[in-house]
């Protein structure tokens, strides 16, 4: 029985679970659990961003994220336009790239601490946005300043919106 402990004490350090030594295992399914709950707020941090092939702004709002340990997934479209109606992101609400994190829609550049907020509260809201392309936007300045002078919204499916954070 001690070689399957220990099997298993390994199989817990690749999967990144501490256990304390001398700490009774108290069995696999217990063990999924510690391990299946790390992978899920893993999977909460991962954002799917939709941008267009040439925009470099887009590019680094998703370098600003992964500083903020976000695990962002650029996919590279053509079609905009169709992407943020399959996501029903309101025109008037629109900005130059889509991103789905945590079952929410992040519309252009709001900041990671918007993110992390959203992803903290889960407000009863289709998503985030910045809309059209704040000069002083993560992504949009120079990095390392914080950003100013712009508004980030919380908006539903139907359209509507209000202020969310404001900068």
């Amino acid at each position: 029985m001690k070689h399957r402990s220990k099997v298993v004490v390994v199989s817990l350090f690749l999967a990144g679970v501490a256990l304390t030594v001398g700490e009774p295992f108290t069995g696999m399914a217990e063990t999924m659990a510690v391990v299946g709950a790390a992978g899920t707020e893993a999977k909460a941090r991962e954002v799917v961003m939709y941008k267009s092939p040439n925009c470099k702004c887009c590019s680094g709002w998703a370098e600003h994220l992964k500083e903020a340990g976000f695990t962002v997934i650029e996919k590279r479209r053509e079609d905009m336009h169709a992407i943020k109606a399959q996501y029903g992101v309101p025109e008037k609400l629109a900005s130059c790239h889509t991103a789905l994190v945590g079952g929410y829609i992040i519309e252009g550049h709001v900041p990671a601490a918007d993110v992390a907020r959203l992803l903290k509260e889960r407000p009863q809201v289709a998503g985030l946005t910045a809309p059209g392309m704040p000069a002083r936007s993560p992504g949009m300045q120079a990095e390392g300043l914080p950003p100013k002078g712009y508004a980030v919204l919380a908006f539903d499916k139907d359209g509507s919106s209000h202020l969310f954070t404001q900068y």
